[in-house]
């Protein structure tokens, strides 16, 4: 089966996934409950890489409401990812997470 070149980059590799489940100790990241390595910050669909600092821990309640909401909730969740990630990368840059098509 043929990949394109961005759905390569925004694949989860099974390192990225043990290293962010490592990172974020197993646990969901907004409510602590069990959760699984597999949300982008920064969706696939906007590019969003998958690589460590593009991904963090959510249960499936918190993935969803975090992929399915919008507005002040979205924004709201969204912020605390990000503060969350910088914590852990204080030199992200959002730019950085995102697939550039001719520089890959």
């Amino acid at each position: 089966m043929y990949k394109s070149a961005r759905s390569r980059a925004t694949d989860i590799p099974k390192k990225v996934k043990e290293k962010v489940y490592e990172r974020d100790n197993g646990c969901c990241i907004l409510c602590g409950r069990p959760g699984n390595p597999w949300c982008h910050f920064i969706s696939r669909q906007k590019g969003g890489l998958g690589i460590e600092q593009n991904i963090v821990t959510l249960c499936n309640d918190c993935h969803r409401e975090y992929d399915e909401s919008s507005g002040t909730m979205h924004q709201t969740i969204r912020f605390t990812i990000k503060e969350y990630l910088l914590g852990h990368y204080p030199n992200l840059s959002e730019k950085d997470l995102v697939y550039k098509k001719w520089s890959n």
